[in-house]
């Protein structure tokens, strides 16, 4: 099974990608599950996110396509040689983020066009798909209210508008056919054990 975590920064998603892989864990094996996240989790993909989210040019900045294109690269290097041969291992992977925030953040709040970001992804997901989608759905105030660490990221230097923007990328996700039962919104305010009692209880009869 694969699971990914999506949604906007300061969502919780990455606080409860770990709770869950804990929670898997014991109750499937430390072994049985996987953790990842995108983009990294490998050498070269942890080298990709630096360039893309993480470093800065002077009088130049990077071009959505080039973000797209960077984001489709490190995919292709997590998916292929950790996702993929995990799930054919039989082991669970859960994951910080997947494909789809390439399509909320490029598509919709850079303006790309969702065919664009599937042509220029089409390869790296190579039918890696999620079983599982959650969707960490949070007002944007309280997100960027729990967002503080914006010196390695610079999405989280964007402003709200920025961030209503992905939230409507992920609204059309959750309508898009392909991803029909596999969009799960979770209420993502509250404390921590509150939003992972609403994910325990999503998630317990898809295992």
């Amino acid at each position: 099974m694969y699971i990914v975590f999506e949604g906007i920064v300061g969502s919780g998603k990455s606080t409860q990608s770990k709770k869950v892989v804990e929670y898997l864990r014991q109750k499937l094996g430390w072994d049985q599950v996987i953790h990842v996240r995108e983009p990294g989790s490998t050498p070269i993909a942890e080298d990709i996110r630096h360039l893309a989210q993480g470093k800065e040019w002077e009088n130049e900045i990077m071009h959505p396509l080039t973000n797209a294109y960077l984001y489709a690269a490190a995919r292709a290097q997590t998916l292929h040689t950790i996702v993929r041969p995990a799930l054919d291992n039989g082991k669970v992977v859960i994951s910080d983020r997947s494909f789809l925030s390439s399509v909320a953040y490029q598509w919709v709040a850079q303006w790309l066009g969702m065919g664009t970001i599937l042509r220029i992804n089409e390869e790296a997901i190579k039918n890696i798909f999620p079983d599982v989608i959650f969707y960490m759905d949070i007002d944007v105030e309280t997100s960027l209210s729990r967002t503080f660490d914006t010196v390695w990221d610079k999405w989280e230097k964007m402003g709200a508008d920025f961030f209503y923007s992905i939230a409507r990328g992920y609204d059309k996700c959750e309508k898009w056919k392909p991803l029909k039962d596999r969009f799960v919104r979770i209420d993502a305010h509250g404390t921590p054990e509150e939003v992972f009692d609403r994910i325990i209880q999503k998630l317990e009869p898809k295992l």
